[in-house]
């Protein structure tokens, strides 16, 4: 596309996601985080993608924040028709935007299945820690549980890869 097609293009990607076309010409120091989160959204939908692949999108937002560029990821989503696969270590953010779960511990993915099968019915032990290592709000005395590794298989932390079906 020819150059100002392409900042017609740019500008419409920031309005897609809540930010003025008049300020694709600022400077990242000049947006917050979360701005800069939108931007780097529209940048990853600018191509259309099939699917788009979200590395902890959220890490370092403040909870309100947070929950905007969720919600808009969501909508953005059923906009376009993308699926969007999630890698997260953040269960909340699981519970609310997964349909289905893949934990991985150690790089091999230990369990699959739906949001319910994972979060109602865990089978591995890894999967089983990372409920037990939630804070219990019910009862503020309860001691956190932490997940036993094995420091000697040298292996990577787990993480949580979450898919969206087409």
């Amino acid at each position: 596309m020819k150059p100002k097609e392409a900042l017609a293009e740019a500008g419409g990607m920031l309005e897609l996601v809540g930010i003025p076309k008049e300020r694709g010409s600022e400077y990242p120091h000049q947006f917050s985080g979360g701005m800069k989160q939108r931007v780097v959204i529209a940048i990853a939908l600018a191509c259309r993608p099939d699917v788009l692949i979200a590395d902890e999108p959220t890490t370092a937002l403040d909870v309100t924040i947070q929950a905007q560029v969720l919600e808009m990821m969501k909508a953005l989503k059923q906009k376009y028709g993308t699926s969007m696969l999630m890698i997260t270590h953040d269960l909340g953010i699981v519970a609310d935007i997964c349909d289905e779960v893949s934990v991985v511990y150690a790089s091999r993915v230990v369990e699959h299945g739906t949001l319910e099968d994972i979060f109602d019915h865990t089978k591995h032990p890894y999967t089983q820690g990372l409920f037990r290592s939630l804070p219990n709000m019910a009862d503020r005395t309860a001691r956190l549980k932490p997940i036993k590794a094995d420091a000697r298989s040298q292996q990577p932390a787990g993480r949580m890869f979450l898919l969206y079906p087409l």
